[in-house]
């Protein structure tokens, strides 16, 4: 699958996303070893930390049917109703990538209209990992 293609899964989730305290819409995509795409979108909560983050949504998808290593995420956010922003992923969402794609993983974003793409290792140098 091609990048733009993946950015475009998680343009699309950015609509399923449940946001009603932010307004800020997220939506991923993952590209597992196997080929297989999962998406997913935030999803917030009254109770603030009970929420979870659109990429970490999309991993738990992939890891819940059994895959173990992504190669690729796409992460599309913005506020609600507005075109997409450049949209890095948090310092929790990146550990758990770190945990499921390694300092290779790929992370494509869309900066200035253009996709924009980085290795886990530029984003999170120096990660934790047993």
């Amino acid at each position: 699958m091609k990048e733009k293609e993946l950015y475009e899964a998680a343009a699309r989730m950015r609509k399923m996303a449940y946001c009603p305290y932010s307004r800020f819409s997220v939506g991923a995509a993952v590209l597992t070893d196997s080929g297989k795409v999962y998406t997913g979108c935030n999803i917030e909560n009254a109770s603030y930390p009970a929420g979870i983050c659109a990429e970490r949504t999309a991993i738990s998808k992939a890891v819940s049917e059994g895959e173990k290593h992504i190669t690729v995420i796409a992460i599309a956010g913005g506020p609600e109703g507005e075109d997409g922003i450049y949209t890095p992923p948090c310092g929790i969402c990146r550990q758990v990538m770190a945990e499921f794609g390694g300092a290779s993983l790929k992370i494509v974003l869309k900066k200035d209209g253009e996709l924009v793409s980085y290795s886990l290792a530029e984003l999170l140098p120096e990660s934790f990992s047993l």
